[in-house]
């Protein structure tokens, strides 16, 4: 069989898309992050027809490119929330107004088996849009955030993720220096709320992308 990593990978986000869709969700495969690209743009935008779009924290949506092609988007009213020019304060508001447009994009840091988002954040802006507010929400997901059920992705959120964020933001926490979680105090800590999502609820209101790649952390 010619290349076996990648079909092995294919069987076991086919077997995923199967779970997730169980559980309400919308599911496009993709085997690169190009084509994942291209389904957003050119099968999912035109069947939602946002008028307003944001996104919340996701290197995996950045390694896509739609992060500059939406930017681009004369049809689209863009609530940039990655704009470093903006101060503090206003990237907070910022942040506040995103979970009330029509399109919100994100990644999610695990996904079950059995078709469960897991989630950690530090202010909770991504969370929050996933779960309520925005009217359709896109998860972009390469296929290392599968774990096998909510056990191990809550371990693999904790012990690799939120390390590997710390270190990538430069925060000053106990994990940057020992590579796992410690249960920290420390005021720059990033795990504060998780989420655990089900299903979608309305069916369909969550568009997941499985990505045949390694993407994100």
């Amino acid at each position: 069989m010619e290349k076996p990593i990648t079909n092995y990978w294919k069987k076991r986000l086919t077997d995923l898309k199967t779970a997730l869709e169980s559980n309400n969700f919308e599911v496009f495969l993709a085997d690169t992050k190009n084509e994942a690209s291209k389904i957003v743009l050119e099968e999912i935008l035109p069947a939602l027809n946002p008028r307003t779009v944001s996104w919340g924290g996701s290197m995996t949506f950045q390694e896509t490119g739609l992060y500059q092609d939406l930017k681009a988007n004369s049809k689209l009213e863009v609530l940039d929330t990655f704009d470093k020019k903006i101060s503090k304060d206003d990237m907070l508001e910022l942040r506040r107004q995103a979970l009330l447009v029509d399109l919100f994009i994100t990644g999610t840091n695990a996904v079950t088996e059995n078709g469960q988002l897991v989630n950690l954040d530090m202010i909770g802006n991504r969370i929050g849009g996933l779960t309520f507010g925005p009217k359709w929400v896109i998860i972009l997901m390469g296929r290392n955030k599968i774990a096998a059920d909510l056990d191990e992705a809550m371990f693999r959120v904790k012990n690799y993720v939120a390390p590997v964020n710390s270190m990538r933001l430069d925060k000053k926490t106990p994990c940057v220096k020992t590579s796992y979680c410690e249960e920290c105090k420390s005021p720059d800590r990033i795990c504060n709320t998780w989420s655990i999502t089900e299903k979608s609820f309305p069916k369909g209101r969550v568009k997941i992308v499985l990505i045949n790649e390694d993407l994100g952390l």
